[in-house]
């Protein structure tokens, strides 16, 4: 899977190509699906640069394990980004070794 895969799940739930992050609340990480999206005129990264971070993001979910836990999530939610609202999903990182420890320290 790459970061283009994960663009096309968010354009076909969607219909934008929104803007995702990974974010450490307490002891936990999350994915944020971000209100902001590509084809906005404001959307401050290109279109290389969301392509990049999106490759990056896919790197860690699939060095987790956790990449086809977000693919469900993100279809069955009801959910959709809006301004100040991301969607958050709870990534669930228990046993999934070295990897995930650069987030938990």
């Amino acid at each position: 899977m790459t970061g283009a895969d994960l663009q096309a799940l968010l354009r076909e739930k969607w219909g934008c190509s929104y803007d995702v992050q990974l974010r450490r609340r307490g002891d936990r990480v999350v994915l944020l699906v971000m209100w902001r999206y590509l084809e906005q005129p404001s959307f401050p990264l290109s279109e290389a640069e969301y392509l990049a971070r999106l490759e990056s993001v896919m790197a860690h979910l699939q060095a987790w394990g956790v990449w086809e836990t977000v693919q469900r999530e993100i279809e069955a939610t009801r959910q959709k980004p809006r301004v100040g609202k991301a969607v958050v999903i709870p990534l669930n990182l228990q046993g999934v070794g070295e990897r995930a420890s650069e987030w938990l320290l």
